[in-house]
């Protein structure tokens, strides 16, 4: 399994039942391919930089998972062709899914910063 982000742009207007039933069918596709949800946040309603789909707002939801190739690529077909959705956005952030392991860019962060010695104090 590998790990991933997913951030969905859902039409301002859609309401609370709309964004439950498109944050359900993502997490549902991503359990169906025998996927494991890390994290599910709703970031709100936000101003965005440039006007989709003539829209200037959009509902963001937040998504943190693991799952297998096939999985996420069945949860892209599925919000691609849904209406309410204006954007999204996934993002491969491990190879390899280790639970509550830093992220990619996490890591790379404390490789480059420089470790403190007994030296260095004195």
């Amino acid at each position: 399994m590998r790990r991933y982000e997913t951030i969905v742009i859902v039409r301002p207007g859609a309401g609370d039942t709309e964004f439950s039933a498109v944050s359900d069918k993502v997490t549902g596709t991503i359990e169906g391919f025998n996927g494991s949800i890390v994290r599910t946040d709703r970031w709100g309603l936000k101003k965005l930089a440039y006007p989709i789909k003539k829209e200037t707002q959009g509902d963001f939801l937040y998504v943190e998972y693991a799952g297998l190739p096939d999985g996420v690529k069945e949860m892209e077909r599925l919000i691609r062709i849904d209406d309410r959705v204006l954007k999204f956005m996934t993002v491969k952030t491990q190879d390899v899914f280790t639970p509550d392991a830093p992220k990619t860019e996490d890591a790379e962060e404390l490789e480059a910063t420089p470790a403190l010695t007994d030296e260095a104090s004195e």
